[in-house]
């Protein structure tokens, strides 16, 4: 059985979204491309950009945001 490991944005990392929705302006790619290579949908990333995710986000979202964007968002998991 695989389970997922979730983090609550904003309140196990508040300003996170901040943090994502700035290196992605940083990173010059559009917003379509950089969703195209992470896998995940414009909506979802507008949700993570703004901190107001209808459930927590995975562990694998967080890597393939950072991943996708080349930086290091910090976010540690418990094993």
């Amino acid at each position: 059985m695989q389970v997922k490991r979730t983090i609550e944005i904003t309140l196990d990392f508040p300003g996170l979204g901040q943090r994502i929705k700035e290196a992605r302006e940083k990173d010059g790619r559009s917003l379509t491309q950089i969703c195209r290579d992470s896998g995940i949908s414009r909506a979802y990333w507008y949700q993570l950009e703004a901190e107001d995710l209808r459930a927590p986000a995975t562990e694998e979202i967080i890597r393939k945001i950072e991943q996708a964007l080349n930086i290091d968002l910090g976010v540690k998991f418990d094993d």
